[in-house]
């Protein structure tokens, strides 16, 4: 006997990042055995902020067959090997969240363990961001790809990207319709649900075309035109944890071309500066309760680079996420799906495992339950990882000179994350889930960096007086040294690689 057929329309609602990786991703996976139509308007716009990236987008990419270099070229692209946070922990500090490990690892204990004994211990001067190459790379200007010998201090860092997001689509979308993915200008204006079980049947557009669709796919952005809208989903707001609901954005000339981004905290919330070859992206995320967005604006553009590009816009959010990113048949992808403000630059990452956890669980005509429920169960877990990690930058910072601070100071946080600030603070240890994004080395820059210091390091670390570590400290630190000196500046890197051509 027949079973269900495989699905044979996909319809995405909304192009920009999230439409467009969606469809190329589909595209690559399905062939051309489905088809798949994409719907957006260009009338509309999109968001398009979201320019600085984590590891994992690298995997997006090659998955796709997507050259490299070629992909930077086409998004007047940079490389990214973490995000300098200045004044988070207090006015003045500044601390480096690395893509990559502290150190080198020469005994049965990890290296960070050694080395907050030995801080505790009073023998080591100067913070752990001395011990990441990605801190050595990034203070220097340098960048190269890493060594593929694992016996190398050049293996010990990652690296991810700053790319023009518009850029981004438009390159995806080349690469979508060459595979077939069909993509029709309009506006949807209506979503016609069938009256047996509610699925969507199609939707409407503006000129009053007609689309009918098996599955949608929903990356209509903050309005959620699919998921919201037309089937109720609902949505969890965090605000309580997470109080930003604003952010302006502007990009201005090129400036310092740094590899890494930059976060700088304010007393209302926060700015970000991601350099691109042809320009610098800004903004400033913060809290309208405690500023207005005229002054928002006014103080983010006295601290550009250099002229301002094009006039600054302004993003309302609320930070959270739906209750079910699959209902029925339509799954919400970004924007549509739930809100985390830029800090870790999570967005894209987002999308992209969104997108590779619907593959995974593509359904038939069938269209069984049991694969949304296991869609929505992993894609809250991780949304719930996400915010605990984002949360822990507000709540672990000695300032107390802002409402915002005193706040966020103060605030009530779940006991998941409470849990793991508890471990760390007593003996040193981290705890997490084996699926958490940010890995270990993430959640050490942040609490050492702002401040939560380990009341003592784990107690094995005692037990090994016979390792040399200092000696071991000493040998990595010149390994270090001499590997970034070997190093051709970021620019230099670009310039012989992937130079983009000039702006137009």
């Amino acid at each position: 006997m027949a079973g269900p057929a495989p699905l044979k329309t996909i319809v995405i609602v909304g192009g920009g990042s999230a439409g467009w990786m969606t469809a190329a991703a589909l595209a690559d996976a399905v062939g051309r055995d489905c088809k798949i139509t994409l719907i957006e308007s260009e009338a509309i716009g999109t968001v398009g902020v979201g320019e600085a990236t984590i590891p994992p987008i690298r995997n997006f990419n090659h998955r796709l067959g997507i050259d490299e270099a070629t992909f930077v070229r086409a998004t007047q692209g940079s490389f990214k090997l973490g995000i300098e946070f200045i004044d988070w922990g207090r006015r003045g500090h500044s601390y480096f969240h690395p893509f990559g490990q502290y150190g080198a690892e020469f005994d049965s204990v990890p290296f960070y363990h050694h080395w907050m004994h030995e801080s505790i211990e009073g023998r080591t001067n100067g913070p752990i961001d001395d011990f990441s190459m990605c801190w050595a790379m990034a203070k220097a200007g340098k960048f190269t790809h890493p060594s593929p010998d694992r016996r190398m201090i050049q293996s010990t860092f990652d690296y991810a990207y700053h790319f023009d997001a518009g850029l981004y689509a438009a390159f995806l979308r080349r690469f979508a319709e060459t595979r077939g993915v069909t993509r029709i200008e309009g506006r949807v204006v209506d979503v016609a649900l069938r009256g047996e079980d509610g699925f969507i049947a199609g939707v409407t557009l503006e000129n009053g075309e007609a689309v009918e669709g098996e599955f949608f796919i929903d990356c209509s952005g903050f309005r959620g035109l699919l998921i919201e809208e037309a089937l109720g989903a609902g949505y969890d707001n965090w605000q309580h944890w997470l109080p930003c609901d604003r952010a302006v954005a502007v990009p201005c000339e090129k400036g310092e071309f740094t590899p890494y981004t930059r976060s700088t905290a304010k007393a209302a919330g926060w700015q970000w500066r991601i350099p691109l070859q042809h320009r610098t992206g800004n903004g400033y995320v913060h809290c309208s309760e405690h500023i207005s967005e005229d002054e928002a604006t006014a103080q983010l553009l006295s601290t550009l680079d250099g002229a301002p590009l094009a006039d600054p816009r302004t993003l309302r959010f609320v930070t959270g996420k739906r209750r079910e990113f699959w209902r029925r048949n339509c799954v919400a992808i970004g924007l549509s799906a739930g809100f985390m403000e830029p800090l870790e630059s999570t967005s894209l990452h987002l999308i992209q495992y969104g997108i590779l956890r619907l593959i995974a669980l593509l359904p038939d005509s069938a269209m069984s339950p049991l694969l949304s429920r296991e869609y929505n169960a992993q894609t809250a877990s991780e949304y719930e990882r996400i915010r605990d990690f984002l949360i822990l930058h507000y709540k672990a910072s000695e300032r107390q000179d802002s409402e915002l601070w005193r706040h966020t100071a103060a605030m009530p946080i779940p006991d998941s994350l409470q849990y793991k600030i508890d471990h760390f603070r007593n003996h040193g240890m981290l705890v997490s889930d084996e699926r958490e994004l940010f890995a270990n080395p993430s959640w050490i820059a942040v609490y050492l960096g702002q401040g939560i210091i380990p009341q003592r390091a784990p107690a094995i670390t005692a037990m090994r007086s016979h390792v040399p570590v200092a000696q071991r400290f000493a040998a990595i630190r010149s390994a270090m040294d001499e590997a970034v000196a070997a190093m051709p500046s970021h620019a230099d890197f670009i310039a012989r690689h992937c130079p983009a051509p000039p702006a137009t």
